[in-house]
């Protein structure tokens, strides 16, 4: 396995391995030929004649060198529909071969991508843990004495060893950020509804998520904008509101829980102090709050009348096929029997006061932060007390779904005993976004080896440049830079500045007569000169309202930049510049109104 040479490489080296030709899509058969079905995170691996019919289609897509996932290799977890596999859900009686592929893995197709293998799981992925699947117990990358997490194992098992630098998980209770955190991996939750779900096998049907594993957030994030999208097919599908900033606030604020459970692990509690301390090494604020509504809210989910929703997902195999059941899978399960309809309203009107709650809680921060998992078990211990133990990991992820929250995980450094330590972020639906960005920034602040592959994060960690497809991205020039008069029609709105730049060399200002506050005309001229401008992303559903405060002569239109692309921005009807004074020769408004200051302070 070691002689692979793709092993660990992220999104934009297999770009630039096709690129460069040191790597050619008949080189996946080879690959995938190096994947051992004794591997415990493998349940399937695609056949030659499978990856050549996937190829084949690839070659036949329009522009398929200009795909952001050309040719790369994913995993995906055995309870979402891959045309051409079976999905399992780790129970052998699932054996019927999938003719159509799950809404997310067709958008994974559509970008170029090849599903090289279903992964394994906690049967009908029921387990935070790993271990509760007849296709064998997945051990953690870095001590296999220990649990690798689930219940999406085998998933972060692959991208963890760098044989994939992509897997779909799932995620209802913490699936998808306990492996990330027991693999020192990003394990990326979206807000319910971002992803669909139609292809997937339900466990828990009104809350679960489709989830990314990836080496890194960048990564995860560049994902997660390909797949997202509205399904009609899927009643659980959502229209993203595009409300949400793209980013943090410049002055971060983060809550951490007043009420810290690590159960007895000190290496766990010593290792989140020790992130904590980096988190303020990046400027944050952390406020302690009290957590008591999230940890009920997170009792709710195994130990009140929610684990009967498993129950339903499942409710005809536990008439005909019970002897096929993980034992501990079934005790969980059949637990959900003994609800009534009347248990489970109440439980419902709970869940939303403690959501409310939460919410409100939340909105006064740019996320929470936790640990990912207070602590981590052997697989001997696992054994011994697998429902209390597994109720110990979710301490800190039961809640996420059920408040409708969204969440990333990431690595956070190491234990003392070497095993990897992860912690989360956690914000309000629809922030996803915001969570990716600071996610990027932690990962680059702490450069930390990537998975279990020894490697360093590389400079280009995205493959893709855009922003956010529910932001605009505005080019500003005058009242609305950053201490501004104006400033403040952007940073109501949820808006964040990006970058300082240039316009390219073919613009001229002016200073437009009799404007309160004053203000600049932008225009477009052969002998012109860059200009400076300050970008900002705006979400799409502020913009409009944006847009309606422009007063004539400035109007919102296209504005190049010096490096080539081409933005929303500001700029001038001719008729307005009749009388204004070209002020091009300051290279930007604030150099002008600093002279026009300095002027007026002589004069005093």
């Amino acid at each position: 396995m070691n002689q692979i040479k793709t092993l660990g490489w992220t999104l934009a080296e297999w770009k630039a391995g096709y690129a460069n030709k040191t790597f050619q899509l008949e080189d996946l058969c080879e690959l995938v030929a190096q994947f051992e079905l004794s591997d415990p995170a493998w349940i399937s691996i695609a056949s030659a004649e499978l990856l050549n019919a996937q190829i084949e289609n690839l070659k036949n897509l329009d522009n398929s060198d200009n795909l952001p996932l050309y040719g790369v290799p994913v995993a995906v977890k055995d309870n979402i529909d891959v045309a051409g596999f079976a999905s399992t859900a780790a129970f052998k009686l699932f054996t019927e071969i999938k003719t159509e592929d799950a809404y997310v893995v067709q958008r994974l197709k559509q970008a170029g991508a090849i599903i090289v293998g279903k992964t394994n799981l906690d049967q009908f992925a029921t387990g935070l843990v790993g271990t509760r699947s007849p296709f064998g117990a997945v051990p953690n990358t870095f001590n296999p004495d220990y649990v690798s997490g689930g219940s999406s194992s085998g998933s972060g098992s692959v991208v963890a060893r760098g044989l994939v630098p992509i897997a779909l998980g799932t995620d209802t209770a913490g699936s998808g950020r306990i492996p990330a955190a027991f693999n020192n991996i990003v394990g990326l939750k979206p807000t319910k509804g971002r992803f669909s779900n139609t292809g997937l096998l339900p466990a828990c049907k009104s809350i679960d998520c489709i989830s990314i594993f990836a080496l890194t957030a960048a990564n995860a994030n560049d994902v997660a904008s390909l797949i997202e999208g509205f399904d009609a097919a899927d009643s659980y599908s959502r229209v993203n509101p595009a409300t949400a900033p793209a980013t943090f606030s410049a002055e971060l604020k983060l809550a951490i829980p007043k009420q810290l459970e690590f159960f007895g692990d000190a290496q766990s509690a010593d290792a989140f102090q020790q992130a904590l301390t980096e988190l303020k090494n990046l400027g944050a604020e952390l406020t302690e709050i009290d957590f008591s509504a999230f940890s009920q809210l997170a009792s709710q989910l195994y130990q009140g009348s929610w684990v009967a929703e498993r129950t339903a997902a499942v409710a005809d195999l536990l008439e005909t096929s019970v002897q096929d059941f993980d034992p501990t899978v079934l005790d969980i399960i059949q637990k959900g029997q003994q609800y009534t309809a009347v248990d489970a309203y109440n439980a419902e009107y709970l869940k939303q006061e403690l959501a409310r709650d939460i919410q409100q809680t939340l909105a006064q921060f740019d996320a929470l932060v936790v640990p990912s998992s207070p602590t981590i078990h052997t697989l001997a211990e696992m054994a011994a007390a697998p429902i209390e133990y597994n109720s110990h990991f979710g301490a800190y992820t039961n809640f996420t779904n059920l408040a409708d929250l969204s969440a990333i995980a990431v690595p956070a450094g190491f234990r003392i005993d070497g095993l990897p330590f992860g912690i989360t972020f956690i914000a309000p639906a629809w922030h996803d976004t915001a969570l990716a960005d600071f996610a990027e920034k932690w990962q680059n602040h702490l450069q930390l080896p990537l998975g279990a592959v020894a490697k360093t994060l590389p400079e280009t960690a995205s493959v893709i440049s855009a922003p956010s497809a529910q932001h605009f991205r505005v080019a500003v020039v005058g009242a609305h830079l950053t201490g501004m008069p104006l400033n403040f029609q952007l940073t109501t709105r949820q808006a964040v500045h990006v970058e300082t730049t240039t316009t390219s060399a073919d613009y001229a200002l002016y200073a437009l007569p009799g404007t309160v506050p004053p203000k600049p005309g932008l225009a477009r001229q052969e002998a012109g000169q860059k200009i400076i401008v300050e970008l900002w992303d705006i979400p799409k559903a502020r913009f409009g309202e944006f847009v309606a405060e422009i007063p004539t002569p400035l109007g919102m239109g296209n504005v190049e930049l010096a490096d080539g692309r081409w933005v929303k921005g500001f700029i001038c009807e001719p008729y307005g510049l009749n009388s204004a004074k070209n002020i091009s020769e300051f290279g930007g408004w604030r150099a002008y109104i600093q002279s026009l200051q300095a002027t007026t302070a002589k004069s005093n």
